[in-house]
């Protein structure tokens, strides 16, 4: 959690404490304006990082609400490439905060100690960094405070980490006075240093701190360097970047994302997709690091796939509740972009959790070769009050060196030891009024959660993903070819479902092909039903690794399944007991109790040594039911 963390924590001072509720505390991770961060082992024997607030915070109650507050809407941030929050005790003497261990050195150190990063690591950054941002910014959390040291390069893909808490501590009345600021100065947005910061902020804000953090990852200086805080912040509200060093096209992303005013600053869903440019358009350094890090891209696009993006009002710090009250607490509406959204990719260790918004409006689909519109301009005139702050730098500066902290820097060595494509953003499913549950002979009542006939992109998208020789394409059904061995998922709805029922038609199209189909699925594991000729295959898929396929039970046909002849298949699970059908017979059941809740997804899975690629299968007529009471 700690930026500047390393790899090793430090031993344990004589006045830190050695437990936290049921941790066990281990070593220091780092010391920053909010508090220490010690590593700490968890009762299951799980390594964790525990960020212990600062000892004048805990007398104030006002923080403490705050801090409750702030952490509840973390835990609503899946974790795409950001240190997942486990938990919390805003009510302890201490207050702190418990979050996922990242074994990695900080941006900060690794810059320091080797230098400006690798064309290849850099956009894989800067890929990163935005996939953190879009699952962030999707939640109703704004960061405010990302900088180098809040960024970790763990194996596999970059880590964010401190989202959204630094507003518990600068949103205390008596701890951050009028005009004064919580953050690292370089990488502020210039709306941040008027007297009004604290009702403007805005997910903008974030974006900016985006490009000021790879400009200095890309040249190993910050985009407004100068000799003093107050200078840099000066520069920051009157100078254009620097960006010497840098070259397109992430000059060109960086240097949009450090406009001044901004409206004119792309999204964090928008600079994601420019980043995730498919076809001849994407840079070898971009292709280069997508292919040594495949778990980056997946994060990348299952944050895609669970992200509808706000209107940036919807997330100022004014907008923002006083308390959610339970953890359980969430976003109630969001507005979907009209930005395409490239999705679900394949099984990966790296691939985590999804999170399905409320209710969402349809978006129409876009082509997955669609060029991204570039964000809207301001109308004239727009903000024009605002920024007339410019004539009051000198006051804004005065005060902002009150407020500065200065950043620790550890060593360690960069750990990236490693992939593309676009499509639609899903449309949202539709709902029903409860009706009996089709095909599964359950009395309990039903909703309709999803309906699509699978002849056009709608609930389910395209996707041609070059790099795993995939293609979900339609062609009077949602068809998926693969040219190669192994399991791969199409994008659909992110719904998350407990007890439901899902009935689709199947047709494999080719010899040696099985469909596949995946439910309670989330954070890179779920069960998962093979649909092979010669039966069903039913199992667990990504205990542990993300990746193992645990057999429950094989339910062999009578008559096997004709090439390229459709199939009726359902799939039900109540409680723990999963039920298959064919044709609407059942052909059997199995129980198990591993996982509880998550999204269903159709896709393909061939695993046979007799055959070889390309496999096809395709799908036609689904329908998803959640079951009531």
């Amino acid at each position: 959690m700690s930026g500047d963390q390393g790899s090793r924590a430090a031993p344990l001072r004589q006045s830190d404490p050695r437990k936290l509720g049921r941790y066990e505390l281990v070593g220091r991770l780092g010391e920053g304006g909010m508090g220490v961060v010690y590593l700490a082992r968890a009762s299951d024997g799980r390594q964790v990082a525990i960020k212990m607030i600062r000892a004048d915070l805990e007398v104030d109650e006002e923080f403490r609400r705050r801090f409750r507050s702030e952490v509840n809407r973390a835990r609503q941030v899946p974790p795409f490439c950001t240190a997942e929050v486990l938990d919390a005790d805003p009510d302890h003497e201490r207050p702190y905060l418990v979050v996922e261990y990242v074994d990695g050195p900080s941006l900060s150190a690794v810059v320091a100690e080797r230098g400006p990063l690798s064309p290849a690591n850099l956009h894989a950054l800067a890929i990163g960094m935005a996939t953190a941002l879009t699952a962030i910014h999707g939640a109703g959390v704004i960061h405010r405070d990302l900088k180098p040291s809040n960024v970790l390069l763990a194996p596999g893909s970059p880590k964010v980490i401190d989202f959204g808490i630094a507003r518990a501590v600068e949103a205390t009345s008596h701890h951050t006075a009028t005009n004064q600021w919580l953050g690292t100065v370089a990488y502020m947005a210039p709306e941040r240093f008027g007297s009004d910061a604290g009702s403007v902020i805005t997910p903008a804000a974030d974006v900016f701190a985006w490009g000021a953090v790879l400009a200095y990852a890309g040249t190993g200086h910050t985009p407004f360097a100068a000799d003093s805080p107050p200078v840099v912040a000066a520069r920051i509200l009157t100078q254009p970047p620097d960006l010497t060093g840098l070259v397109p096209p992430l000059r060109d992303l960086v240097e949009r994302t450090l406009a001044k005013e901004p409206s004119l600053r792309p999204t964090s869903r928008e600079l994601l997709d420019m980043l995730l440019v498919a076809g001849p358009d994407r840079p070898p350094a971009m292709a280069a690091a997508l292919a040594q890090q495949p778990g980056l891209l997946v994060a990348a696009e299952e944050a895609q796939a669970a992200t509808h993006q706000r209107p940036e009002g919807a997330l100022t710090a004014a907008a923002v509740p006083p308390d959610l009250g339970t953890l359980a607490a969430g976003p109630t509406e969001v507005t979907p972009s009209n930005q395409p959204t490239a999705l679900v990719a394949p099984v990966s260790p790296a691939l985590p959790a999804a999170v399905t918004p409320a209710v969402a409006v349809p978006a129409a689909p876009v082509p997955p070769t669609a060029p991204v519109p570039a964000p809207p301009h301001a109308p004239a005139g727009r903000g024009g009050s605002k920024w007339g702050r410019f004539a009051n730098v000198a006051m804004a500066i005065a005060v902002l060196v009150t407020s500065l902290t200065v950043a620790g820097i550890a060593t360690g060595k960069l750990p990236f030891d490693g992939g593309g494509s676009s499509g639609a953003a899903p449309s949202p499913s539709t709902t029903a009024p409860p009706t009996a549950a089709p095909t599964t002979g359950s009395p309990r009542p039903s909703e309709l959660v999803a309906q699509d006939p699978l002849t056009s992109p709608r609930l389910w998208q395209l996707r041609d993903d070059k790099t795993q020789l995939t293609t979900c394409t339609f062609e009077d059904a949602l068809v998926i070819t693969r040219g190669k061995q192994g399991p791969y998922r199409c994008p659909g709805p992110m719904d998350q479902l407990t007890d439901f029922s899902m009935t689709v038609d199947v047709r494999l199209r080719s010899e040696g092909a099985c469909a596949a189909m995946w439910f309670r699925f989330v954070k890179a594991a779920g069960y998962i039903v093979r649909v092979c000729p010669e039966g069903f295959y039913v199992g667990t898929h990504g205990v542990d690794d993300g990746t193992t396929v645990r057999v429950l039970r094989s339910m062999g046909f009578t008559t096997p399944i004709a090439l390229d002849t459709p199939t009726r298949v359902g799939v039900s699970m109540q409680g723990t007991t999963i039920t298959l059908e064919r044709d609407g017979q059942q052909v059997g059941t199995v129980t198990d109790e591993t996982f509880a809740e998550g999204r269903v997804v159709l896709g393909i899975y061939p695993e046979t040594p007799n055959h070889q690629p390309p496999f096809t299968v395709a799908f036609n007529d689904v329908e998803v039911r959640a079951f009531q009471g």
